[in-house]
């Protein structure tokens, strides 16, 4: 695996290391301090300049001033995991942002999103894809879709599983839904302070990511994309082969339920 350096104050840090020095830039909280989005967000930039990974900025609960704060700064992908609440935001806010649903997604729903939406992370059935696609045929576009992995110890976690996403990618109603395009894949790893775990987890959904890539897929599949990684855990999953983090409590303070 590649070294890759991180630079902080003129010294050049492994990646793997990197992370402690970007979190205790960005949170301190024995002091209840957080800095400024701006500093946020420019520390992830710095720190995923040396990487392939790009930023989802998850903006769930968030209200559309702090959006409009982390847009003027430069961030243009957010992630939201309520269809009412995207909605809301698209209109309200400036049109090149490109909208990522990153939340499971019921099929009644998708009408809704259609649209706009420029790529959907959670999706776990062929029902969602044929809805996927037919509610994209209606507004006359493409809509992109990352295939869920079930890698997590929870069972409240959605996603297929390795034989099923086989399954799927393979069966004769994937081949005829040509609205709709599956560009990638995305996992959740299990919710644990066993680094190694979170580790593996990855590493076997980004195995799983490189098998497929290398397989002869049909002409709506490609392997471009793999979203793994939240705030806890983005380091790993960068290290592990990540192309897309959600990122949120470490960029805009902890969600806030209430709004």
């Amino acid at each position: 695996m590649r070294t890759i350096l991180f630079s902080y104050c003129d010294v050049k840090i492994p990646l793997q290391y990197s992370f402690i020095v970007a979190k205790a830039r960005i949170f301190d909280k024995n002091k209840n301090i957080t800095m400024s989005i701006e500093n946020n967000i420019n520390t992830f930039n710095s720190y995923l300049s040396a990487t392939d990974a790009r930023l989802v900025a998850v903006s769930k609960t968030k209200p559309a001033a702090l959006i409009q704060e982390a847009y003027d700064i430069g961030v243009r992908i957010f992630g939201e995991n309520k269809v009412q609440e995207l909605v809301q935001k698209h209109e309200n806010l400036p049109k090149d942002i490109e909208w990522h649903m990153i939340g499971h997604l019921q099929s009644n729903k998708v009408k809704y999103i259609a649209p706009f939406v420029s790529l959907i992370h959670a999706v776990d059935s062929m029902k969602l894809l044929k809805e996927i696609n037919k509610q994209a045929l209606k507004q006359d576009r493409i809509i992109h879709c990352l295939l869920q992995i079930h890698i997590a110890d929870e069972e409240t976690k959605f996603g297929l599983n390795a034989e099923e996403l086989k399954t799927l990618i393979h069966s004769d109603a994937l081949t005829s839904l040509e609205n709709m395009k599956i560009v990638g894949l995305m996992g959740m790893a299990t919710n644990t302070s066993d680094v190694e775990k979170v580790h593996l987890e990855f590493r076997g959904l980004k195995q799983l990511f490189d098998q497929l890539a290398t397989s002869n897929l049909p002409t709506n599949v490609t392997m471009k994309e793999l979203s793994m990684g939240m705030s806890g855990d983005y380091q790993i999953a960068i290290e592990e082969g990540s192309t897309l983090i959600r990122v949120g409590s470490a960029i805009f303070g902890e969600r806030n339920y209430t709004t």
